[in-house]
């Protein structure tokens, strides 16, 4: 095999070969913190965890990801003047946030960051699509489940016995959603992050508009039965997974979450929602912000071995849409795996987003 093609898992020979074996570990950003069979101590700890790797922010693998493994030995980025601004404005006058920028910008891992450093716990993330409605983001009634559950209830007791109320144990089939969550009335705010508004329906930004203004909702199918609720209470699943009590059908925050809106800047969105949002514009990282940004994930030495590629990066930047994820991945495997042939793989691993198909 020659020196080039020695890093090659698949070798496309037709023949089975345990090569897998030697897969080197995930980049940070790609080790998802999960636990397989044989790969835990008698702790529960991930054998062989990597600076990125498992445990996260508060045991959130997804801020490894987001911020980088490397972030403590990294040079700390210190935000623009506007960008800290606009952030402190959002936090001081509890309104939600609307950072637009090109994809690769950093207007997500903005979120993390701030929950971070503010100890805020782990970021409520709402990944918005085409089909995403309000009721999405706030809770899901699965009215499938319980009718089923009392079907079954009903045959396995028999004619004759007892009929349960219907409304016991109703909120076991209520879970809320990331919006939903956020809402709950905690000490300390939550940092929601609704990603991708620009896919979103166009309902879905007038939707928003009163549960954001208000900071509440309601559970209608909770509403409805308060009144043969123990203390007119249900105890519902979060997004996080936790039980909480609801009253009376509704959640009402204490503490207005900080929520944080993305956008790729591919639609316009309505004056009513832009009229409630703080605005925050990221623009094209520079040098320096890049090599920080490459510190933080791969550490100094690999910032250092890849300072051409982040050189070539911003060149082509200026009229091409490419993102910074392509060049941590150039910068990762043409570094760990694939020293020959390293411009021309850099070049296939940093394809311009806006291309033709």
């Amino acid at each position: 095999m020659s020196e080039s093609s020695e890093w090659l898992i698949y070798r496309g020979a037709g023949e089975p070969h345990d090569g897998i074996t030697q897969l080197p570990p995930p980049p940070p950003w790609r080790d998802f913190g999960g636990i397989g069979d044989g790969a835990c101590d008698g702790e529960g700890e991930r054998d062989g965890k990597g600076a990125g790797g498992g445990g996260g922010v508060d045991g959130d693998a997804s801020a490894d990801r987001r911020l980088g493994g490397y972030r403590h030995e990294a040079e700390l980025h210190r935000p623009g003047a506007e960008e800290l601004e606009m952030v402190n404005a959002a936090l001081y006058l509890r309104r939600p946030l609307l950072v637009t920028g090109s994809p690769g910008a950093g207007k997500s891992t903005l979120a993390h960051s701030v929950a971070h450093e503010l100890g805020l716990g782990r970021v409520l993330r709402w990944p918005v699509v085409s089909r995403s409605t309000l009721q999405d983001g706030l809770y899901h009634y699965d009215a499938i489940a319980r009718l089923q559950d009392v079907q079954i209830a009903a045959h396995s007791t028999g004619a004759g016995a007892e009929v349960q109320d219907p409304s016991a144990g109703i909120g076991s089939y209520i879970r809320l959603g990331p919006l939903g969550t956020a809402l709950l009335p905690t000490e300390q705010p939550r940092v929601l992050l609704i990603d991708e508004m620009d896919k979103s329906d166009i309902d879905l930004p007038n939707d928003l508009l009163n549960v954001l203004e208000e900071g509440e909702f309601s559970i209608p199918e909770l509403e409805r039965i308060a009144d043969r609720l123990p203390d007119g209470e249900a105890e519902v699943l979060t997004h996080d997974g936790r039980k909480v009590t609801v009253k009376g059908g509704r959640v009402q925050c204490k503490a207005f979450p900080f929520v944080v809106l993305t956008s790729n800047g591919e639609r316009d969105f309505p004056a009513p929602l832009m009229r409630r949002c703080i605005h925050l514009e990221l623009g094209r990282p520079d040098r320096q912000r890049l090599a920080t940004f490459v510190r933080a994930h791969l550490g100094d030495e690999a910032a250092r071995a890849g300072d051409d590629l982040i050189v070539h990066f911003l060149e082509r930047s200026r009229s091409e849409l490419i993102s910074t994820d392509q060049l941590l991945n150039a910068i990762y495997l043409t570094g760990a795996a694939a020293p020959a042939g390293r411009d021309r793989l850099a070049d296939l691993l940093i394809q311009r987003l806006d291309r033709p198909r």
